[in-house]
């Protein structure tokens, strides 16, 4: 059988070859400081209206930057962690929300969220997603950034079988599989990243 850290090292390889970015981090406050150090770097997300690459009145200009606003969407966190979140999005000049995801569907730059498993021989998180917010969140991000508690890295999807079946016998619910970031070659063979979802996926490992 594996050991936690060879499982974890396996996780870290094939996470990477499918373009994730992967991180250790000591705490839950380290994750909170990645998100908003992540989102501060980054460009605001926002799909541009027909008519901006020209010449605007005043009035256009001032709404231009007003949607330049970002947005971080956490949806499922714990409450007091989603509130110093909150406080240090606000701090930082950025939007934090747990709802309303489908009225941020051009703008939302960040998903944070906690995986409930991962995959090791695929580099795979694996994502219990019951509500519509938290799917959405990891789908319309621009980036999603995800932590994995290092103690849940798992070989491969036999050993979690168990745990699914028991789940979909007692309530049927919504599992999400993630590996890498959205990518797809179905024009012309040519791999492009972030056509289905999230331009980028950071997983950060979470010592445990």
């Amino acid at each position: 059988m594996a050991s936690k850290e060879d499982l974890y090292q396996q996780f870290v390889e094939k996470a990477q070859l499918v373009s994730a970015k992967v991180s250790s981090i000591a705490n839950e406050d380290d994750a909170l400081e990645y998100v908003i150090n992540l989102c501060g770097e980054k460009e605001a997300c926002q799909l541009l209206a027909s008519g901006c690459e020209a010449d605007l009145s005043d009035k256009a200009e001032a709404l231009c930057d007003a949607k330049q606003k970002k947005v971080i969407a956490a949806p499922g966190l714990k409450a007091d962690l989603y509130k110093k979140l909150s406080a240090q999005a606000k701090k930082a000049g950025f939007d934090c929300i747990e709802s309303g995801m489908r009225e941020h569907l051009a703008g939302i730059d960040i998903g944070f969220t906690f995986a409930e498993y991962g995959i090791a021989d695929t580099g795979t998180l694996m994502l219990d997603c019951p509500g519509e917010e938290l799917r959405l969140a990891t789908m319309v991000s621009e980036f999603h950034v995800c932590v994995l508690p290092k103690s849940k890295i798992k070989a491969n999807s036999y050993a979690v079988e168990k745990m699914m079946l028991t789940r979909m016998k007692k309530t049927p619910d919504y599992l999400a599989f993630i590996t890498g970031a959205s990518r797809t070659a179905d024009i012309e063979r040519v791999l492009a990243l972030g056509v289905h979802g999230p331009l980028e996926l950071h997983i950060l490992i979470l010592e445990d």
